[in-house]
């Protein structure tokens, strides 16, 4: 008889594992369960923080490291990949594809919660990201834009990457999301002519739009720091911004759905670079071949932190139990916890650490172990239906 063979895909486990880390530990427990299973780990993501570790790992790709600044202009090492390729000798093009996360130069992650202050922080550190992969020979970028610390339209990349952002009376506009309210014109003069032989996509969860109700600001600034007054401010900042880009750029990038994803970061990556904003999850199963490595897989082991309501808006477990069904795969969660019934109808099972356990703050602490503990409970339950 052959043997079982088990596709593991988690997503990160928020604040406890990363994506490879829990489908290492997935690895594990099945392993305990299933010994003569074949197993094939790839860790997934949809644009947020572990977008580079899933690629890179998903496709045999290389990391690279850069210095950038932080949202606060301070030295950072962020790290970035190439997928499936390695780098340019003296930039010449190359193929492959580079990829970045923006929170590795521009994320919430960087700060003290004391720090927080989307009125100027700034975007600078992305840009500089996008030029060294530019450096190093690629022309086809992934930009994950999640977890970001700004709420400044791009603005810091735009002028990382040679644009002019200036006031009326001519000066540049100082970091951050604020100034953009004093923005009187833009000159693209010297941006980087490699932007313009490139394909650069933005890999994002959200589709919102750069302003309103549901936008950058007032949906998401009070996690950066932004009281509703300096939300508001804000927002009337992105759109001002708007229109001064559409008046001197001639691009409208008030309206374009997930202009507003990683506090406006796409709406400059449109703007200033010509990208186009898909569903993260999406840009990286194309990108790492989930599709075809669901192909005479018995069954998918996905996972996240929480199962909610919100798992079918995107997220990325919810994805892959959508292509494992059309592919007539039986898929599996192992999840930290549950919110709802309705959230665990897209699997054939869940298991679950919390409530098993007396407290959240536990099942964090020992987070790998459970949820190998788990995946063995999957694996028992894969093997019986065998």
């Amino acid at each position: 008889m052959a043997s079982m063979r088990v596709l593991i895909a988690p997503q990160e486990f928020k604040s406890t594992l990363t994506a490879r880390e829990a489908s290492q530990a997935i690895a594990r427990g099945l392993r305990r369960a299933l010994p003569d299973a074949e197993l094939d780990l790839l860790p997934v993501a949809d644009g947020g923080p572990g977008t580079v570790e899933a690629l890179v790992d998903g496709t045999g790709g290389r990391f690279f490291d850069a210095q950038v600044p932080d949202p606060l202009g301070r030295p950072v090492t962020a790290r970035w990949g190439a997928a499936g390729a390695g780098a340019g000798q003296g930039g010449a093009p190359v193929s492959g594809t580079g990829v970045i996360e923006m929170a590795a130069a521009s994320g919430l992650g960087l700060l003290r919660d004391d720090e927080l202050n989307p009125e100027t922080a700034s975007t600078r550190g992305t840009g500089e990201l996008v030029r060294a992969v530019l450096a190093a020979g690629y022309r086809r970028i992934i930009v994950g834009a999640g977890g970001s610390a700004t709420n400044d339209g791009g603005a810091g990349l735009a002028q990382a990457l040679g644009a002019r952002l200036l006031d009326g009376e001519g000066r540049e506009l100082p970091p951050g999301g604020g100034p953009l309210a004093r923005l009187a014109r833009i000159d693209v003069s010297a941006l980087d002519t490699r932007l313009r032989e490139s394909a650069i996509v933005v890999a994002a969860d959200v589709r919102n739009p750069l302003c309103g109700a549901t936008g950058a600001s007032l949906m998401y600034g009070a996690q950066k720091g932004a009281d509703e007054p300096t939300a508001q401010r804000l927002d009337a900042a992105l759109a001002h911004y708007a229109e001064i880009v559409r008046r001197d750029l001639g691009i409208d990038i008030a309206n374009v759905p997930g202009a507003g994803a990683a506090g406006g970061l796409a709406a400059g990556l449109i703007a200033f670079c010509g990208a186009t904003v898909r569903s993260g999850f999406e840009v990286v199963a194309e990108a790492a071949g989930l599709q075809q490595r669901l192909a005479g897989a018995a069954a998918v082991v996905t996972g996240e932190g929480r199962l909610d309501r919100q798992t079918g808006f995107g997220k990325t477990t919810a994805g892959v139990a959508e292509m494992a069904r059309k592919a007539g795969t039986r898929v599996v969660a192992v999840v930290g916890s549950v919110a709802g019934d309705e959230a665990v109808n897209a699997f054939d099972a869940v298991f679950a650490i919390v409530p098993r356990l007396a407290s959240l703050e536990e099942a964090m602490a020992r987070a790998a172990g459970l949820v190998e503990d788990r995946a063995e409970e999957a694996g028992r339950w894969l093997g019986q239906q065998a």
